[in-house]
């Protein structure tokens, strides 16, 4: 790393833990116990111009890039702060820093800078579930030049929170949309206010601030000026937001991984049921010893994807394999952790098992570990494509 960006990430580290003596992990259970938004922690973290990472200073930004934005989602949940809602918004608007008009970015981009506004991504789809290629939601352009969007999104968190959808749609008026899936594809900005949207809560069990929803379009009226970039390239500028998801993701599960690790060191240094402490026991350190080398692992992999993601060079094979470690990582400390408090690992007041759900969904969601398993085979190895292929009849 070059002295100018060690310099610029020593400043952001430095404000990040700023924020963090203002608020502590009791701030953040409480609430989850009170299911409202942490809005003082929002509100600090767009004060203090944390919010402004990635974007530039002519839009209102700090500058800086997927590196800074990482770190900060990192040391915070480092902390106990895993705020889900921040690298939401921050990799679903990532599509406008890179393919938005300025008019875009002065309107949507410019007031998450500020805190004034949040973004949520609506991709996933029942019925397509990873096959982004299938998805059956649809904007199609009417007479008045507006788009009328119908259809559905599923797993989208924090959708009551959110001004605005980055919404992953088919545009059948696309140019060639008829022959190619890839080429059907467009992104839209929707603002979530508007009529004809709906939602549904999801029973999803994490133990965090923001909800999961299913939501609904019922010919949901989008202005053009809505579009980003063009007709038909959404499967292009889609990997400029599911990219830096994975990045943020995997920077929140590497944090997540050292916070419970940390809790279980202590917790192994004055536990003694047999006069000397169990963390003198290799049966106890060795997992927690493994945990950690392992999130070390996947941190290493985060800085090189963001260093080249950053520079503009193709990040997809390292964005997706920081994702699949950083996870693995996270359950493995969590597991570790759970195991090295016994019986109190259970007891939701020691805070160890609350974070099993969320560590836990981070390996199946936003792709699961077995598509990236196949990805990497495919595009890395050069192995024959395994999933998704057509066979003849009786095959």
């Amino acid at each position: 790393m070059h002295a100018e960006q060690q310099a610029s990430l020593d400043a952001v580290l430095e404000t990040v833990h700023g924020v963090i003596r203002r608020f502590d992990r009791s701030y953040l259970i409480g609430c989850q116990k009170e299911q409202r938004f942490p809005q003082e922690l929002w509100a600090a973290l767009a004060d203090s111009g944390l919010m402004g990472l990635g974007v530039d200073e002519v839009d209102g930004g700090m500058g800086g890039g997927l590196g800074e934005a990482a770190a900060m989602v990192q040391v915070l949940a480092r902390h106990g702060l895993g705020l889900l809602h921040l690298p939401l918004t921050l990799f679903s608007r990532h599509v406008l820093v890179r393919h938005g008009s300025s008019e875009q970015r002065r309107r949507y981009l410019t007031p998450t800078v500020t805190g004034d506004k949040k973004f949520c991504l609506g991709v996933t789809e029942p019925n397509a579930g990873t096959n982004t290629f299938k998805i059956q939601t649809t904007a199609r352009k009417g007479e008045d030049g507006q788009y009328r969007v119908n259809g559905q999104k599923i797993f989208i968190s924090g959708a009551d929170e959110a001004d605005y959808m980055t919404l992953i749609t088919k545009t059948p008026g696309a140019p060639h949309a008829a022959f190619d899936p890839k080429a059907s594809l467009s992104v839209l900005i929707v603002d979530m206010k508007s009529k004809g949207i709906s939602m549904q809560p999801l029973q999803i069990q994490v133990t965090e601030p923001e909800r999961q929803f299913i939501v609904f379009f019922e010919d949901v009226a989008v202005s053009a000026d809505c579009l980003i970039g063009e007709e038909g390239m959404g499967a292009r500028y889609m990997f400029d937001t599911l990219n830096p998801e994975r990045l943020l993701l995997g920077a929140m599960a590497i944090g997540i991984g050292h916070f419970v690790l940390a809790k279980a060191i202590a917790y192994a240094k004055i536990r003694a049921p047999f006069d000397e402490p169990i963390g003198s026991y290799q049966a106890v350190q060795h997992p927690l010893a493994r945990a950690w080398a392992h999130l070390e692992a996947a941190n290493a992999m985060l800085l090189q994807a963001c260093q080249r993601y950053d520079a503009g060079e193709e990040a997809g094979a390292l964005a997706n394999t920081t994702k699949l470690l950083a996870s693995e990582a996270a359950v493995e400390a969590v597991n570790a952790a759970i195991q090295c408090h016994g019986g109190y690992g259970f007891d939701r007041d020691y805070d160890v098992i609350t974070f099993w759900p969320l560590a836990r969904l981070l390996e199946v969601a936003p792709v699961n570990n077995q598509m990236i398993l196949n990805f990497l085979s495919e595009k890395v190895l050069g192995l024959p494509r395994s999933y998704g292929r057509r066979t003849k009849p009786g095959q």
